[in-house]
């Protein structure tokens, strides 16, 4: 990751008395004004975001924003691109607990993915905003990076080399293992299976199903090893 997650100030994420401008100096305020913003969005949704309030939370000016992000697209395209860092943190974290095998680096890339969403809500929901790419080239390289980690997790199912072109059945399974992984998040922090979570919550949920679905996905589109296609003499 290109840098550390920045600690969300109690009283930014609870909208009480910001922190006097005396207390920033040198980047604190830029990263009190990314977790002000990231708390706000999780809070009220990408339609409640406003500078101002931003600002009012981080004991600043209204201006002061614009002095780091040039405006408001800036700010929210500075919080998606240390979302997507962050994410592909979690995609590697998840790779390392895979080990070797390729079905069980993707799943756990899986588990790393809803884990994200769950941990940062307010990011997960902005950060695949298709107006903020236009005009930010380090967001782009961020989501590219992110989306690599995935597209080489099904170049190791596949026994595809690295910097191989996908075939078309190739690329199915890579959009629909995104899909499932994106969606089930989404109906996580929606609440939509609440009803049936197990004892930890919708974190436990995650850590319960993500690997098996993945699991049951993939596991018939890895081909067979050599070993296992030869056919028993008889």
């Amino acid at each position: 990751m290109s840098r550390p997650s920045s600690t969300r100030s109690s009283a930014a994420a609870a909208g009480n008395d910001p922190a006097p401008r005396e207390a920033y100096h040198h980047g604190a305020l830029r990263d009190a004004l990314i977790d002000a913003t990231e708390a706000l969005i999780a809070e009220r949704g990408a339609q409640g975001f406003s500078l101002r309030e931003v600002a009012r939370r981080s004991g600043v000016s209204p201006a002061a924003p614009a002095h780091h992000f040039g405006d408001a697209a800036g700010l929210l395209a500075a919080v998606a691109k240390l979302a997507f860092d962050q994410l592909t943190e979690a995609l590697e974290a998840g790779n390392a607990r895979g080990g070797d095998d390729p079905l069980e680096r993707l799943c756990e890339q899986g588990v790393g993915y809803v884990g994200f969403a769950l941990t940062w809500p307010g990011r997960f929901a902005l950060m695949f905003r298709a107006d903020l790419f236009t005009k930010d080239e380090a967001l782009v390289a961020s989501a590219h990076a992110s989306y690599q980690v995935l597209e080489d997790g099904i170049r190791g199912l596949y026994a595809v080399a690295s910097g191989t072109p996908l075939v078309l059945a190739q690329e199915h399974a890579l959009r629909a293992t995104w899909s499932m992984v994106h969606g089930f998040a989404h109906l996580l922090l929606a609440g939509q299976f609440d009803a049936d979570l197990p004892r930890g919550g919708r974190a436990a949920l995650a850590r319960q199903a993500v690997a098996p679905m993945l699991r049951q996905h993939l596991a018939p589109l890895q081909p067979l090893s050599p070993r296992a296609r030869r056919r028993p003499r008889g």
